[in-house]
């Protein structure tokens, strides 16, 4: 049996046509856009709810309607950068665009040169080849103490590397010190293209123009 839908004698308009009008975000004049540095403790969220009550941006940066460009794991620590202009969070998010971002991080043991021409010229990962870095050894940086502190195994010496990549695979810095045999113990992203770290405490944020 086939069931038609009755005709009603009441209803004699049109049915209107749904429209296909692409809802767009308004954009952001260029005098209204939004900078916000942070310097990411860690163990703190890269968002502002979570309901497991974990710390998250809300206990941090009390600006509104900035969302972050990128993500910077629990686990880590340094420059995030939110903002209200879209076409910045994409600028600075995709991977064609090709923008660096230097991290320092402290790593166990001491690196021999070839393993830090080996990350330089690209490494393969379990997702594939890594673009060629910037890597160098550098004194340990004047920063803030972690809470808690690193485990260090006794009489093992750490180092201090600075990393530069332009890419933004999953948890990558990490993988590529491990590939290397020097696993990653602290991490702290210090820069974003033009924007760093520079006279900002941990926990603390600055509100910035994009000029």
């Amino acid at each position: 049996m086939v069931y038609k839908a009755k005709s009603s004698s009441r209803h004699t308009s049109k049915q209107s046509k749904p429209s296909h009008r692409k809802s767009t975000k308004p954009k952001v004049a260029p005098e209204d856009v939004k900078i916000v540095l942070f310097n990411k403790p860690f163990d703190v969220l890269c968002q502002f709810t979570d309901d497991q009550n974990r710390e998250t941006l809300a206990q941090y940066v009390k600006e509104k309607d900035v969302y972050a460009a990128g993500r910077l794991d629990r686990d880590s620590e340094g420059l995030l950068l939110l903002t209200n202009c879209g076409k910045l969070q994409h600028t600075l998010t995709d991977p064609s665009k090709k923008t660096d971002k230097t991290y320092w991080v402290q790593v166990e043991g001491v690196p021999e040169q070839k393993s830090l021409d080996a990350l330089c010229s690209g490494v393969e990962l379990k997702d594939g080849l890594t673009r060629p870095a910037k890597v160098k050894i550098i004194a340990e940086p004047n920063i803030w103490p972690r809470n808690p502190p690193i485990r260090e195994r006794a009489n093992i010496p750490t180092t201090w590397l600075s990393v530069t990549i332009n890419e933004g695979k999953n948890r990558q810095v990490r993988r590529m010190t491990a590939h290397i045999g020097h696993p990653t113990l602290r991490l702290i992203r210090y820069k974003i293209g033009k924007y760093s770290l520079d006279g900002l405490e941990n926990g603390q944020y600055k509100v910035i123009s994009r000029r």
